[in-house]
């Protein structure tokens, strides 16, 4: 019975030890198996044909839990330009059986770009375009006769010179440059314009030009001409002794115009002037350092413009360097720009000129141009330019203290009789 009884004991014995071995045998397969299943996964998870066969078309849509993590992080990664242009260009470079060409992928993003901004002014310029920009001139006029200023980005008559073929040809102040040569491929800036009108003597150039009924308004007629490109010798500086008032028109400022008004200044005060008209009208601005200059002529000390940037605000002051203490009357009109209005607000801020004519034009931002690494350039505005006081200038313009329109009879000019008046009392004063 004893060798019986210890039979049914190892029997069970054997029993307990295979159930206990099949249990780990089930439990190592299933280990087995949720490994091979896992790795499975994400095999299959990148097959999206084997997924949408096998019935998971929904993740396909949703996306996996690595996507969804990649998407929330993206709300920061792809708040930039850069970053989904480049996705996009990742996307077709490993993908996409078509083709594209660099250049004109570039130009057209970088005009899309631009269009989207508020910066009128901001240009992106192909290597070719850029250097036919930055070419040398001559350092004399070189053109049809006319000078150039800038609305919103584009380009615009404020002068035709007398005896031009532009003048011929029935161009007038306020037209705006629509193509030259049959290229209506860009907006033309004034830069672009009179780079691409400084041609050799004899050269023709043909120009389309739009005139609009002001210089805000959109369409207007277009009229073509063909006009031989000739040097101009026009004084930027002119004066005139108009009783005991001195006269001094100035076109530009140009890089001589503060030493050409200073000069103007001893020659008509020593002729008997006491009292003076400076006219800026239809001045399309120039070299901020000369408007500075030209400011100290007849401020003494103080601010003479605000330079608002990223970084904060600066200022210019006046130089020390007084011509005269002598009453200053300065005319403006809307065609008085950019560096221009800088000089016209300097001298009405610091009460040293009473201002007479129309607003100014409000161009009163800075444009930089900068080289790309990959070719050409990109202009676009950098700065702006506040009154001594911190006045806006852009879209706002300089308000004259005194206003008057040009008006009167053909070849009247009121606003130059008025202020020649005005200067006249003030020295009487």
């Amino acid at each position: 019975m004893a060798k019986h009884g210890d039979n049914k004991q190892v029997a069970a014995s054997a029993r307990k030890a295979r159930l206990r071995n099949l249990r780990l045998m089930r439990a190592f397969a299933f280990v087995v198996i949720l490994c091979t299943a896992f790795v499975a996964g994400f095999a299959v998870r990148s097959n999206d044909a084997l997924l949408e066969s096998l019935g998971f078309a929904a993740l396909l849509e949703s996306g996996d839990s690595t996507a969804g993590t990649a998407a929330s992080k993206d709300k920061n990664t792809y708040n930039a330009l850069s970053a989904r242009v480049a996705e996009v260009e990742d996307a077709l470079a490993n993908d996409s059986l078509d083709s594209y060409d660099l250049d004109a992928a570039t130009m057209s993003v970088l005009d899309a770009f631009a269009d989207t901004t508020e910066d009128a002014y901001l240009r992106y310029y192909d290597p070719a375009r850029y250097s036919s920009l930055m070419h040398d001139s001559s350092g004399s006029y070189a053109g049809v006769g006319v000078l150039f200023s800038e609305y919103n980005g584009l380009a615009y008559v404020v002068d035709v010179f007398d005896g031009s073929v532009a003048q011929a040809a029935g161009v007038r102040q306020g037209d705006f440059v629509v193509a030259i040569d049959g290229d209506r491929g860009q907006e033309w800036s004034m830069n672009e314009v009179t780079a691409s009108l400084d041609r050799a003597e004899g050269d023709t150039v043909v120009v389309t030009w739009r005139r609009p009924a002001t210089l805000e308004a959109e369409g207007g007629e277009e009229f073509t001409t063909t006009l031989a490109c000739s040097k101009y010798d026009v004084k930027n500086v002119t004066t005139s002794l108009e009783g005991t008032v001195g006269y001094v028109k100035v076109r530009q400022l140009t890089q001589t115009s503060a030493d050409l008004v200073k000069q103007a200044l001893a020659d008509l005060g020593s002729q008997g002037a006491l009292s003076f008209v400076l006219d800026i009208r239809d001045n399309p601005g120039g070299y901020l350092t000369q408007a500075v200059d030209m400011a100290s002529l007849f401020v003494k000390s103080g601010s003479i413009v605000q330079i608002e940037t990223k970084d904060g605000k600066s200022v210019k002051s006046a130089t020390g360097n007084v011509a005269t203490d002598k009453p200053l009357v300065v005319l403006v009109n809307e065609n008085t720009a950019a560096a221009a209005e800088v000089l016209a607000a300097a001298l009405q801020e610091n009460q040293r000129a009473t201002l007479v004519g129309a607003s100014t034009l409000g161009k009163g931002s800075v444009q930089v141009v900068r080289d790309l690494s990959f070719g050409g350039a990109l202009r676009y505005t950098a700065a702006y330019y506040l009154t001594p006081q911190g006045r806006t200038i852009n879209d706002v313009g300089v308000t004259p203290d005194v206003s008057v329109g040009l008006g009167g009879e053909a070849g009247s000019d009121n606003q130059r009789s008025l202020a020649l008046e005005t200067a006249q009392s003030l020295a009487r004063e």
